[in-house]
Protein backbone atom coordinates (compact mmCIF):
# COMPACT_ATOMS: atom_id res chain seq x y z
CA UNK A 1 0.00 0.00 0.00
CA UNK A 2 1.11 3.52 -0.66
CA UNK A 3 0.42 6.72 1.24
CA UNK A 4 2.67 9.51 -0.12
CA UNK A 5 1.82 13.13 -0.61
CA UNK A 6 3.77 16.12 -1.89
CA UNK A 7 2.34 19.61 -1.52
CA UNK A 8 3.72 23.07 -2.17
CA UNK A 9 2.31 26.24 -0.72
CA UNK A 10 2.84 29.22 1.54
CA UNK A 11 2.80 29.03 5.33
CA UNK A 12 -0.32 30.72 6.68
CA UNK A 13 1.25 31.29 10.10
CA UNK A 14 4.56 30.86 11.88
CA UNK A 15 5.26 27.25 12.89
CA UNK A 16 4.62 26.45 16.55
CA UNK A 17 7.41 24.34 18.08
CA UNK A 18 6.31 22.32 21.11
CA UNK A 19 7.63 19.29 22.94
CA UNK A 20 5.76 16.19 24.03
CA UNK A 21 5.86 15.02 27.64
CA UNK A 22 8.92 12.92 26.77
CA UNK A 23 10.66 15.90 25.13
CA UNK A 24 10.11 15.00 21.45
CA UNK A 25 9.95 18.16 19.29
CA UNK A 26 6.79 18.65 17.23
CA UNK A 27 5.63 21.60 15.16
CA UNK A 28 2.42 22.31 13.32
CA UNK A 29 1.64 24.75 10.56
CA UNK A 30 -0.73 25.21 7.64
CA UNK A 31 0.02 25.62 3.94
CA UNK A 32 -2.13 27.60 1.53
CA UNK A 33 -2.04 25.52 -1.65
CA UNK A 34 -3.52 26.96 -4.85
CA UNK A 35 -5.49 24.58 -7.03
CA UNK A 36 -4.27 24.05 -10.59
CA UNK A 37 -7.60 25.04 -12.10
CA UNK A 38 -10.10 27.86 -11.79
CA UNK A 39 -13.67 27.51 -10.56
CA UNK A 40 -16.68 28.16 -12.80
CA UNK A 41 -16.65 31.84 -11.82
CA UNK A 42 -13.01 32.13 -12.99
CA UNK A 43 -11.46 32.33 -9.53
CA UNK A 44 -8.54 30.18 -8.44
CA UNK A 45 -9.38 28.39 -5.21
CA UNK A 46 -6.99 27.68 -2.36
CA UNK A 47 -6.87 24.73 0.02
CA UNK A 48 -5.54 25.22 3.53
CA UNK A 49 -3.75 22.04 4.56
CA UNK A 50 -2.61 21.27 8.10
CA UNK A 51 0.89 19.83 8.47
CA UNK A 52 2.66 18.30 11.46
CA UNK A 53 6.40 17.61 11.64
CA UNK A 54 8.30 15.67 14.29
CA UNK A 55 11.82 15.57 15.73
CA UNK A 56 14.58 17.07 13.54
CA UNK A 57 12.14 18.08 10.82
CA UNK A 58 10.11 20.01 13.41
CA UNK A 59 13.18 21.86 14.64
CA UNK A 60 14.28 22.65 11.06
CA UNK A 61 10.88 24.06 10.11
CA UNK A 62 10.54 26.17 13.24
CA UNK A 63 14.05 27.59 12.76
CA UNK A 64 13.98 28.46 9.04
CA UNK A 65 10.33 28.97 8.03
CA UNK A 66 7.97 31.82 8.81
CA UNK A 67 4.55 32.97 7.69
CA UNK A 68 4.49 33.60 3.92
CA UNK A 69 7.49 31.39 3.02
CA UNK A 70 6.96 28.85 0.26
CA UNK A 71 7.51 25.27 1.38
CA UNK A 72 7.45 21.89 -0.29
CA UNK A 73 6.29 19.16 2.07
CA UNK A 74 6.76 15.47 1.41
CA UNK A 75 5.05 13.01 3.72
CA UNK A 76 1.91 10.99 4.29
CA UNK A 77 -1.75 11.77 4.80
CA UNK A 78 -3.11 10.98 8.25
CA UNK A 79 -6.81 10.90 9.17
CA UNK A 80 -7.71 11.29 12.84
CA UNK A 81 -11.07 10.62 14.44
CA UNK A 82 -11.80 12.47 17.68
CA UNK A 83 -14.63 13.60 19.92
CA UNK A 84 -15.33 17.32 20.40
CA UNK A 85 -16.37 19.02 23.66
CA UNK A 86 -20.05 18.42 22.88
CA UNK A 87 -19.51 14.68 22.42
CA UNK A 88 -19.78 14.87 18.62
CA UNK A 89 -17.65 12.63 16.45
CA UNK A 90 -15.19 14.62 14.33
CA UNK A 91 -12.63 13.74 11.69
CA UNK A 92 -9.62 15.73 10.54
CA UNK A 93 -6.91 15.22 7.96
CA UNK A 94 -3.31 16.40 8.17
CA UNK A 95 -0.03 15.74 6.42
CA UNK A 96 2.70 14.18 8.55
CA UNK A 97 5.89 15.65 7.06
CA UNK A 98 8.90 13.44 6.41
CA UNK A 99 10.86 16.14 4.53
CA UNK A 100 10.36 19.88 4.15
CA UNK A 101 12.18 21.86 1.46
CA UNK A 102 12.42 25.54 0.59
CA UNK A 103 10.02 26.37 -2.23
CA UNK A 104 11.38 29.87 -2.80
CA UNK A 105 14.64 31.72 -2.48
CA UNK A 106 15.53 33.48 0.73
CA UNK A 107 13.74 36.82 0.95
CA UNK A 108 16.86 38.64 2.09
CA UNK A 109 18.67 37.61 -1.06
CA UNK A 110 22.16 36.37 -0.39
CA UNK A 111 24.99 37.58 -2.58
CA UNK A 112 25.55 35.55 -5.74
CA UNK A 113 27.67 32.51 -5.05
CA UNK A 114 26.74 32.37 -1.35
CA UNK A 115 26.20 28.72 -0.60
CA UNK A 116 25.74 29.19 3.13
CA UNK A 117 22.00 28.48 3.14
CA UNK A 118 21.03 25.36 5.07
CA UNK A 119 20.11 22.27 3.06
CA UNK A 120 16.52 21.00 3.18
CA UNK A 121 15.97 18.76 6.16
CA UNK A 122 16.02 15.15 5.09
CA UNK A 123 18.88 15.51 2.59
CA UNK A 124 21.12 12.44 2.74
CA UNK A 125 23.66 12.63 5.56
CA UNK A 126 26.89 14.34 4.64
CA UNK A 127 25.49 15.68 1.40
CA UNK A 128 24.20 19.19 0.87
CA UNK A 129 22.01 20.24 -2.00
CA UNK A 130 24.06 23.43 -2.22
CA UNK A 131 27.53 22.76 -3.64
CA UNK A 132 30.43 24.75 -2.33
CA UNK A 133 33.15 26.05 -4.67
CA UNK A 134 35.81 24.01 -2.90
CA UNK A 135 33.82 20.76 -3.24
CA UNK A 136 35.26 20.18 -6.71
CA UNK A 137 38.89 20.03 -5.51
CA UNK A 138 38.82 16.19 -5.51
CA UNK A 139 38.60 16.10 -9.30
CA UNK A 140 41.70 15.91 -11.44
CA UNK A 141 41.69 17.74 -14.73
CA UNK A 142 42.32 15.50 -17.74
CA UNK A 143 44.38 17.07 -20.47
CA UNK A 144 43.78 16.48 -24.16
CA UNK A 145 47.08 14.65 -24.50
CA UNK A 146 45.75 11.77 -22.32
CA UNK A 147 43.90 10.41 -25.35
CA UNK A 148 41.24 8.15 -23.85
CA UNK A 149 38.92 8.72 -20.93
CA UNK A 150 39.89 6.73 -17.81
CA UNK A 151 36.57 4.84 -17.64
Amino acid sequence: MLNRIVIMGRLTRDPELRRTGSGTPVTSFSLAVDRDFKSQDGQRETDFIDVVAWRGTAEFVSKYFTKGRMAVVEGRLQIRDWTDNNGGKRRSAEVVADNVYFGDSKRDSAPAGDFGAPPPYGAPAGRSTFPSPESHSDFAEIGEEDGELPF
